[in-house]
């Protein structure tokens, strides 16, 4: 009865963990935008960083334009390269996803600058957003705010998943 009751159990978890992920994933034309997320705020901070990854999955390069957020001032799309010894950052116009590739935002590299919180990040909570894209057009999700570790090992999830 027991050894019952935990394979019942372990098909449930099993169950929610994938309609988790999958929920945690949608479709803007040909883009597929998963698992985005948010870390927490650091002490203090006005600002906060997004990531995301971007799958193309169809035969034309589209390109993210544009992020928005009603619980911050504005949304800028980033990217971070060291430029000899220096680590720089600057704001892009638009973030290009080639046919069949997958762009991967992520710490040290692109992200979105979280510009004029109106609260703190806490890990847990969840920030609307709304991507534009210049081909696929507009899509609602939300940035799950979580540790680093936590946020990194979903995305890296949803790359064995795919």
């Amino acid at each position: 009865m027991r050894r019952h009751f935990l394979h019942a159990l372990a098909a449930t978890l099993a169950l929610c963990s994938t309609s988790a992920l999958q929920a945690h994933e949608v479709k803007a034309g040909d883009i597929v935008v998963l698992h985005p997320y948010a870390l927490p705020s650091l002490k203090g901070a006005p600002n906060g960083i997004g990531f995301i990854d971007l799958k193309n999955t169809g035969r034309q390069p589209d390109r993210l334009i544009k992020a928005a957020s009603p619980a911050v001032g504005r949304v800028e799309l980033h990217e971070m390269k060291m430029q000899g010894d220096v680590m720089q950052m600057r704001e892009l116009d638009g973030i290009a996803i080639a046919p069949g590739a997958t762009v991967r935002m992520a710490p040290g590299g692109l992200h979105m600058m979280l510009m004029q919180l109106a609260r703190p990040l806490s890990a847990g909570d969840k920030l609307p957003i709304t991507l534009t894209f210049e081909r696929a057009g507009t899509v609602n999700t939300e940035l799950w705010v979580q540790p680093r570790d936590e946020g990194a090992k979903a995305m890296d999830a949803h790359h064995h998943k795919h």
